[in-house]
């Protein structure tokens, strides 16, 4: 593998630890990031802790990808980033990123998402990447188009989100 492709200026992509999970726990049982993914129920510490004792990090295997986002200097862990729905006919995947919100605004997602396009690109050799992303997440639409990503559609009414439903871009980069 080609050096550098986990690891930027700042930041280095790595696996997920069993020292992740109360941070895992309280990432992904926040309500307020509930709108922005396909999830809307509690993880309980019993699943987060199955799911990183039998996940093999290895995206063929799991047909999924889950790195921590962490500072390379001290190892604090910022946020995660996903490879979802990976699909090796096709040679996509999905993508989903969340930062921690005392470290958003700093760059960090900018870095971590060009890390892991060039890792998909060069060295897992994706075609693609998409991300669903809801039209009115000023924020994650100028991220993805940062990274390359191209707005190539809109899904009306694709989450619903409290009483109601919110429509969602679909980005897209192509190898």
């Amino acid at each position: 593998m080609k050096k550098g492709y986990l690891v930027g200026e700042r930041l280095q992509l790595r696996a997920v630890e069993p020292e992740d999970l109360e941070l895992l726990y309280t990432m992904e049982n926040d309500p307020e990031t509930w709108d922005v993914s396909n999830f809307n129920v509690p993880y309980s510490k019993y699943v987060l802790r199955q799911y990183i004792e039998n996940s093999q990090c290895d995206v063929f295997a799991d047909r999924q990808l889950r790195l921590m986002i962490a500072c390379r200097d001290s190892g604090l862990v910022v946020g995660t980033l996903d490879i979802t729905d990976y699909n090796p006919l096709h040679a996509r995947g999905e993508v989903g990123i969340s930062i921690r919100r005392e470290f958003q605004g700093q760059g960090y997602a900018t870095e971590a998402l060009g890390l892991l396009c060039d890792y998909a690109f060069g060295f897992l050799h994706l075609k693609q990447l998409v991300a669903h992303v809801a039209v009115d997440n000023e924020a994650s639409l100028r991220l993805f188009s940062a990274c390359g990503f191209v707005k190539c559609g809109v899904l009306k009414e694709w989450w619903r989100v409290g009483d109601g439903f919110k429509d969602v871009a679909l980005m897209q980069r192509l190898r």
